[in-house]
């Protein structure tokens, strides 16, 4: 009997039913079930949150209530996508969290404009996905499986440094790059390893889970956990509408905008996954166009709350590889869960007085994560000779210019804005435009076929 067979026996619940979107499963039998989906991406869902809220320099309760955001939002993104709303969600089993696509820029945003220039971007960057997806059917054709594959890759590279900051201790840490960051950033790091090799089947989604509970435990005994946040917390607390005063800056939305679009066709191999892993065959034009539109406008309405974009959580997908629960009702319990979490702050306190550097050490890894599969991504659209040309111009001049920023010192101030030091949308940009010039492949090979006499 397979393990999936016997955890469905373990608790009443058919096989049979667990793999079918719409079959009847009881409510409370399904939330072990929906729980596990909850637990493979609760800490990815908020860990965007921990860096773009260290780097805006937010007060403790600033982030407190970002993170209870992110918790709503991502329970609200998930039910949506479950079962929709006129066109919009896809009506698959599909899990949405906080994307880390948009970490880089929203970083750099903060550095330069403050956060009330993200939120205005995340706001209108929303509206745009929506209309993307709602009109998905005339633009995707434009945009073939090498050019996402480069997205994600360039998504991976650009997130390494954020990764390796947050390793030394938090961007603008005192004691940053100090023995005692890398030791507990290295702790993490060997526990969610660790983890990953002992444990067997869907447990081993949970190993940034036990890292940072590792290295939140060794932090404590170090004396670089601060507990003054949970003086005088409330049991129970709504999350905040618009704590944020959005700023909208031109330059901002178009960088954020870039990876609306970039973000949209992550959710094109995203849907294509979810439905071969989960159903065996391929998605409908209804279900992606739905799933691009329902990741805008939930990222809108994250927006409203003060928080970042979200979209489709690969994790969840593994998951649904994994173990084939696909049952819509079992996984919106699930949802549920985010959003009856957003409600207790404590939750959110527990996160936010989490140190920076357990958070790299379990984070590094799963950025890594993110090349590899942008390079699996190219392998499967192919190692032609035309895709490596595309593949091997884009990478370069999207991480290697803005690696050197001041290359691009004589252009309008808005095109450095944008551009300057945001690889991923460089990247993209360059694979369209690549994509749409460069010749078939036959131009391409060393020398013409022979011809048949």
């Amino acid at each position: 009997m397979s393990d999936e067979k016997k955890t469905s026996k373990s608790s009443n619940v058919s096989f049979e039913a667990l793999s079918s979107l719409d079959a009847p499963v009881p409510f409370w039998k399904g939330i072990p079930f929906g729980l596990q989906h909850v637990m493979a991406m609760f800490v990815a869902n908020l860990a965007p949150i921990f860096i773009v809220a260290s780097a805006a320099k937010m007060t403790p309760a600033q982030s407190a209530a970002v993170i209870q955001a992110g918790l709503l939002v991502a329970g609200l993104g998930t039910c949506l996508q479950l079962y929709g709303a006129w066109r919009i969600g896809s009506r698959l089993p599909m899990v949405t969290g906080i994307s880390f696509t948009y970490v880089a820029a929203a970083v750099a945003i903060c550095a330069d404009k403050g956060y009330g220039a993200v939120v205005g971007a995340v706001l209108v960057g929303g509206i745009l996905e929506l209309v993307l997806g709602l009109t998905a059917k005339y633009w995707r054709r434009f945009v073939p499986p090498i050019v996402s594959a480069i997205v994600v890759t360039s998504i991976g590279f650009s997130l390494l440094n954020v990764g390796a900051t947050s390793f030394g201790g938090g961007s603008g840490a005192k004691d940053f790059g100090s023995w005692q960051n890398l030791t507990l950033g290295l702790i993490s790091l060997v526990a969610c390893l660790a983890f990953q090799l002992l444990m067997k089947g869907t447990a081993k989604q949970l190993s940034v889970l036990f890292g940072l509970v590792v290295g939140y435990v060794v932090a404590i005994c170090m004396g670089k956990v601060d507990f003054s946040g949970f003086q005088d917390l409330a049991i129970v607390s709504v999350p905040q509408l618009m704590p944020f005063k959005p700023e909208f800056d031109w330059g901002s939305i178009i960088s954020i905008g870039l990876l609306y679009v970039v973000s949209s066709v992550e959710v094109l191999g995203d849907t294509a996954a979810l439905t071969k892993v989960g159903l065996n065959r391929t998605p409908t034009e209804r279900e992606t166009a739905g799933a691009i539109a329902g990741d805008g406008l939930i990222s809108s309405v994250s927006g409203l709350f003060g928080c970042l974009p979200l979209t489709s959580f690969a994790q969840n997908i593994g998951l649904v590889a994994m173990t084939k629960v696909v049952n819509r009702k079992v996984i919106l319990s699930g949802g549920l869960i985010l959003i009856l979490a957003s409600f207790v702050p404590a939750i959110a306190e527990v996160f936010n007085s989490l140190p920076q550097a357990v958070l790299g050490g379990c984070t590094i890894m799963m950025f890594g994560n993110i090349i590899l599969s942008g390079f699996q991504m190219i392998a499967e659209a192919g190692f032609s000779q035309r895709n490596i040309t595309i593949a091997a111009l884009s990478l370069t001049i999207g991480i290697g210019f803005t690696q050197v920023s001041n290359i691009f010192v004589n252009f309008p101030s808005l095109f450095q804005q944008i551009f300057a030091s945001n690889c991923i949308a460089v990247a993209f940009v360059v694979a369209v435009i690549l994509n749409a010039v460069l010749p078939s492949e036959e131009h391409f090979l060393s020398a013409p076929a022979a011809k048949e006499e």
